[in-house]
């Protein structure tokens, strides 16, 4: 199962924004959405600071940062599909 990963900060309101606007996305991809705070790894927190929300994919591909890019999404959803229940 893909799983996107979503950087922000527990008090950053455009990082809700950003939650809120791809997990319809998400869900209906059947992917999953792993929420980091940046401010709990020094490494994150000097490589992504200032550019969160940042939205990446599981091989740290920047998707979108500040705004969900819907289309960039949606492109990269696209690549996986629906797994069945059988």
């Amino acid at each position: 199962m893909a799983v996107l990963r979503l950087l922000g900060r527990s008090w950053c309101h455009l990082c809700d924004d950003m939650l809120a606007a791809v997990q319809p996305l998400a869900d209906a991809a059947g992917v999953s959405i792993d929420v980091i705070d940046v401010d709990s790894d020094p490494a994150l927190e000097a490589r992504w600071g200032e550019l969160v929300p940042v939205l990446l994919t599981p091989e740290g591909e920047e998707l979108c940062h500040y705004h969900l890019d819907t289309a960039a999404v949606r492109a990269y959803l696209a690549r996986f599909p629906l797994e069945s229940a059988d």
